[in-house]
């Protein structure tokens, strides 16, 4: 099945502590139904020093949110939509429900 949200696409958090928030999608994880999302669902992890990381401390990084929680951010509009398919010169193209406006050049 195609994917409907793909690395590089912006999209706004629909639900969680974030809901509102817009930001870029950085990693698709399709086996756990799950992205990860700049700035979106911030987690902490404390760290001991080592060789690659001398330093150590508390370190923030993005935790995966679920594909779900997320609603594509349509390019000609601005604002969320669904997303749909449809075949044109042979090829499977990603499409805003909203506008009709394609996604995928």
């Amino acid at each position: 099945m195609a994917a409907k949200v793909k690395k590089g696409d912006t999209v706004l958090v629909l639900t969680g502590k974030d809901r509102g928030t817009k930001g870029e999608v950085l990693r698709v994880i399709p086996d756990e139904d799950r992205v990860v999302v700049r700035g979106v669902n911030q987690a902490k992890r404390h760290t001991k020093p080592s060789q690659a990381d001398p330093s150590g401390g508390v370190k923030t990084f993005e935790a995966p949110i679920h594909v779900s929680n997320v609603a594509l951010v349509d390019p000609s509009t601005g604002k969320p939509t669904r997303v749909g398919f449809v075949e044109k010169d042979g090829r499977k193209l990603r499409v805003a429900r909203k506008s009709g406006a394609l996604i995928d050049g």
